[in-house]
């Protein structure tokens, strides 16, 4: 059966689904009512990582993780204070599993545009490391807006470039992103997908090995409109009901490799959208209560049957296909809701938070909590 039918198929059957229970697409989350089912649990690795003491990290933004479960790192050497500067680690470090360093590499260099203010890292299915940043002229590297999204080799060879610094030209521009939050590749389509972020308020999709534009889309699948600032600006105040017709801030974003379904956090907006690949809108899952949709991650088994979701005090555990909120992850000691999260083959979460540092989360098993 072909992708786009398996597509069609599934959206049909969301469609029924959803007109036979009388939810629409767009649903505010609720206590659920289901039978018990069991969820991942954690516990805080406190002696990880082992960073050398030659090195300080600025704040941290993002992790990602390659096929040997080496974790990747990426920070921010310019927010080290002035005395600190001379320590400071190149802004990609990389551990291996058990949180011993390996290497560190990044920064500026010739032929690319290093961002201004690095903001999110990504390894693709090939082994690429795709870097973005999100700096305005009063947020991050002065007079620098980042405008382009980054891919190395492992040893920080560039690969491409994808648009320009100070180049873009709104919601409306294929050729340049604006400060984008976060890229993730889906391996079944070698397609980019791409959370652009804090100056745009679109998902756009480009070719993983040549940069050529594939389409974009905005919040409920709708044309992207540009309301650019340099302030983080979120609603005071969430009314009931699907809430804003615009992204406010696509912070994260991930693909699921099984069915190409595209999952989106809508951080200022607090609540994750499901997309097809193709940008149709399927159905939301928002918590206007409490700080939600943070950062994104998926769990490592084959039906990638948790999406898991910052959000509250910790870290929310959802059902992929429902987005029914059946968990939670807030062992003793969790750092917060993390700025960006990732998971490696073995189910641990990594959380990189800029104020508070950087955190691995060890998978213990799975536990049965009712619902």
């Amino acid at each position: 059966m072909g992708m786009l039918l398996r597509h069609a198929i599934l959206m049909a059957s969301v469609v029924i689904s959803a007109a036979l229970s009388g939810v629409p697409f767009a649903i505010e989350a609720r206590a659920q009512t289901a039978a018990a089912r069991a969820v991942p649990t954690f516990e805080v690795d406190p002696g990880w990582p082992k960073l050398p003491a030659k090195f300080k990290l600025g704040d941290q933004s993002s992790f990602a993780v390659d096929a040997r479960d080496n974790v990747w790192l990426l920070h921010r050497p310019r927010t080290l204070r002035p005395e600190q500067a001379a320590m400071a680690a190149p802004p990609v470090v990389v551990f291996d599993p058990a949180g011993n360093f390996i290497k560190a590499w990044g920064g500026a260099g010739a032929g690319f545009e290093w961002p201004g203010r690095e903001h999110g890292i990504h390894i693709d299915h090939k082994g690429y490391v795709w870097i973005g940043g999100n700096s305005c002229p009063t947020r991050g590297q002065p007079g620098v807006t980042d405008d382009q999204l980054l891919k190395f080799t492992q040893d920080g060879k560039l690969v491409m470039q994808i648009g320009h610094a100070n180049q873009s030209k709104g919601n409306a521009d294929t050729q340049n992103l604006h400060r984008p939050a976060d890229a993730w590749v889906h391996p079944q389509s070698n397609e980019v997908f791409v959370a652009d972020g804090y100056g745009n308020h679109r998902i756009i999709v480009f070719d993983a090995d040549t940069g050529v534009f594939k389409r974009m889309w905005g919040a409920f699948g709708n044309r992207p409109v540009d309301d650019d600032h340099c302030e983080v600006e979120g609603p005071t105040s969430f009314a009931l009901g699907n809430g804003p017709p615009s992204f406010n801030i696509p912070h994260a974003i991930r693909v699921a490799d099984s069915d190409g379904m595209v999952y989106v956090a809508d951080r200022e907006n607090r609540r994750v959208q499901m997309f097809l690949p193709d940008g149709t809108f399927v159905k939301q899952l928002a918590r206007t209560d409490i700080p939600f949709a943070k950062d994104l991650a998926l769990s490592p088994d084959r039906e990638q049957q948790f999406l898991y979701v910052g959000g509250g005090k910790g870290i929310m555990v959802v059902d992929r296909k429902t987005l029914d909120v059946v968990g939670k992850i807030e062992p003793p000691g969790i750092i917060g809701t993390g700025h960006h999260i990732a998971t490696d083959s073995k189910g641990n979460i990594y959380i990189a938070q800029p104020s508070r540092g950087i955190q691995k989360l060890s998978f213990e098993g799975m536990s049965t909590v009712s619902r």
